[in-house]
């Protein structure tokens, strides 16, 4: 396919997720099914354009004075990808399947645009709801953390060293572009692709394919890290989803002591059977909600681990179009769920053992003021510093999370280059 093609593809995508409000990768799925005959090189554009569509929807929108999808995908390509005018009339011409260009008139209004004549909000490429959030989390740093998660996100793996230690992954990785993780132990990273690249597909690698190497986001590895599981201990993954966390955990175990990976969700947990094989973490146990052994373990369990459901804002460089679909009502049922999960998980955390709390969000909504609701109604719990923890694994010369007081972390792509995700540890003392 010739870049007019590729253009035009990309505004029907974008048309399908406007029109049908649907996820990204679904309109881009369906797309691909209809058109066999794009290649990857062709798929990888399509789907790079689009996702950065909905990136900096909220500046492209600005600047081309317009939410048209054409008008979206017209201003990446220009304003982000820095293709100028000329440069896609001269690639248009003659080619039957190119987009009509805007006309001359709304270019040169476009060009005159400066961003930083815009609305903060649309600076930060920000829901306009949400600005108090990130002002309250964040305070004067709030566009820059903003801004930070419209950027294209790394690929992170983490070696399983059940199987493998980083230096040999590294090595048999290193043609991908693999590089040491700055602050995870396990860590690799293949980083962000440019405008019309694509991640290496490191699923069909043998590497991945024998268990050596999970992908796993670095924030996510860290957050294992931080729980500081020892072998010997018992230890329930309370929202285990598909595993990931759970191999983590395993690893940093070495197989030993018990390991539980629970989910109230039996859909959630498909994937974990495979993925548990394929890293050798047979000594972990997986619970269902219907098979009546996750009550054996009350008040039993040196650590109790919380991913909680959240929003997920924190994942919006992979899931752009989840920004623009948040709402405030969907922000309040996670609020109430995270209360839900916290209370559950809390009766089966032993005296002076730990429960250990975290989710994908950035939003202190979700964060400090669930913790904080948690703990006011569980005077039997105390929270502990998680930035103590942070500073004894990975000590003060690598990148430092946002923190307030250091009693709990949110790491951010700004200040840790990691997806947001925070972090808070709880004890129980009575």
């Amino acid at each position: 396919m010739r870049l007019g093609g590729r253009i035009q593809a990309a505004i029907e995508v974008m048309e399908d997720v406007q029109n049908r409000r649907r996820p990204i990768a679904e309109a881009l799925k369906d797309w691909g099914l209809a058109h066999r005959f794009a290649g990857s090189g062709d798929r990888a554009v399509i789907g790079n354009l689009a996702y950065d569509a909905l990136r900096w929807r909220a500046s492209t929108r600005w600047i081309m004075d317009s939410d048209k999808a054409s008008s979206l995908v017209f201003g990446t390509v220009v304003y982000r990808w820095n293709q100028s005018w000329q440069e896609l009339e001269t690639a248009f011409d003659g080619d039957k399947f190119a987009p009509v260009l805007p006309d001359a008139d709304k270019r040169q209004a476009a060009d005159a645009r400066r961003l930083t004549d815009a609305p903060e909000w649309i600076q930060a490429d920000l829901p306009k709801w949400l600005v108090p959030h990130f002002q309250s989390n964040f305070a004067d740093g709030w566009i820059i953390e903003a801004k930070a998660l419209c950027g294209r996100p790394p690929l992170d793996l983490r070696v399983n060293t059940l199987k493998s230690d980083r230096s040999t992954e590294l090595a048999v990785l290193q043609s991908f572009g693999a590089e040491l993780a700055e602050i995870s132990s396990t860590g690799l990273r293949i980083p962000p692709s440019d405008a019309a690249r694509r991640h290496p597909n490191i699923q069909v690698e043998e590497s991945y394919q024998l268990g050596r190497v999970e992908i796993q986001d670095e924030a996510s590895q860290i957050a294992s890290e931080l729980v500081y599981a020892q072998p010997g201990e018992i230890i329930l993954d309370f929202c285990a989803g598909a595993g990931g966390k759970t191999l983590a955990l395993a690893a940093a175990m070495k197989n030993t002591g018990k390991l539980y990976a629970y989910d109230n969700d039996r859909n959630r947990q498909s994937g974990i059977f495979e993925r548990l094989q394929r890293a050798g973490a047979d000594q972990t146990i997986v619970l269902k909600p219907d098979d009546g052994r996750l009550a054996d373990l009350l008040g039993g369990c040196d650590r109790v681990v919380v991913d909680a459901p959240c929003t997920g804002s924190g994942t919006w460089r992979r899931k752009p179009d989840a920004k623009w679909r948040l709402t405030e009502k969907q922000l309040q049922a996670r609020q109430e769920e995270q209360q839900i999960v916290l209370e559950e998980a809390a009766p089966f955390v032993r005296q002076e053992g730990f429960l250990i709390y975290m989710t994908c969000s950035v939003l202190a909504a979700e964060n400090e003021d669930s913790v904080a609701g948690f703990l006011n109604g569980n005077p039997a719990f105390e929270l502990v510093s998680a930035g103590e923890v942070w500073q004894d694994i990975y000590g003060f010369d690598k990148p430092q999370p946002w923190s307030a007081d250091m009693m709990s972390i949110t790491l951010t792509p700004a200040s840790t280059a990691t997806d947001g995700f925070y972090f808070a540890v709880m004890q129980k003392i009575s």
